[in-house]
């Protein structure tokens, strides 16, 4: 279970990204963020993993209170949080198993991270993710050879790479056509059905909210303004929050 209560954030120079949030995530579900953008979506998702330090407010993840996790306990939790960004976030001159193998930094010693050394499980495992994503055989390419719903779905097997409970995806679907939409959405869809994670997932595309969340709630100038289903949030409940017509990926 994860429990945010009264979460607010102001960044220096008084901007005001989130204030008093609060709403809860059992686990296993699939829960879309929509708003528009500077609705405090993307600071959302960086203060569950600490990417970003709250202002003030409670962040819970099963009983344990991340807000007040000292950088020790912060690196042992982020071991479970995978992390799914909207630019993909690699490294692009390196190749897309050393980007997969990221994801077990966490874990590794850090010497052999350093000389880019890891244990043959880990590079087995590393394949393994590729072949579950659909790209084994861009192991051996760098990563901006990739196009970049390929590079999106390296981003997606470096997460798996930390066996994680939990997937933040910060808008993965921005910047991608509606077929590569629909590849990457499954592919998160697949991993919050089949290994049981709970998934977190900021949108702006109400038809893929519809299509692939279990709830949703809706951010409009860092406040909560609509927690439900997502079959409550149609385009006139949309424009009545957002005073424009919802967007589509097709």
């Amino acid at each position: 279970m994860l429990q945010i209560k009264n979460l607010t954030k102001v960044y220096e120079g008084g901007v005001q990204a989130l204030t008093d949030v609060s709403f809860e995530v059992p686990e296993g579900q699939f829960l879309a963020v929509i708003g528009l953008s500077g609705s405090g979506k993307s600071t959302l998702l960086r203060c569950i993993n600490r990417l970003v330090d709250p202002t003030s407010g409670q962040i819970l993840w099963n009983g344990e209170d991340i807000t007040a996790a000292t950088p020790d306990e912060m690196r042992r939790i982020r071991r479970r949080i995978g992390m799914v960004f909207q630019h993909f976030n690699l490294v692009h001159r390196s190749k897309v198993i050393t980007n997969v193998l990221a994801g077990r930094l966490g874990y590794t010693n850090p010497a052999w991270s350093l000389m880019n050394r890891f244990p043959k499980e880990d590079v087995d495992k590393a394949i393994q993710q590729l072949e579950r994503v659909g790209i084994a055989d861009k192991a051996e390419n760098r990563a901006d050879e990739l196009s970049g719903g390929q590079q999106q779905r390296v981003g997606i097997a470096r997460a798996l790479m930390q066996d994680p409970q939990m997937i933040l995806a910060d808008e993965p679907v921005a910047s991608l056509d509606p077929v590569l939409a629909h590849s990457i959405m499954k592919h998160l869809e697949e991993i919050n059905k089949t290994d049981k994670v709970t998934v977190l997932c900021s949108l702006h595309f109400l038809d893929l909210v519809h299509r692939y969340a279990d709830r949703v709630i809706a951010l409009n100038e860092g406040r909560v303004v609509f927690e439900g289903s997502p079959k409550e949030i149609d385009d006139k409940k949309f424009k009545d929050i957002y005073g424009r017509d919802a967007e589509r990926v097709g």
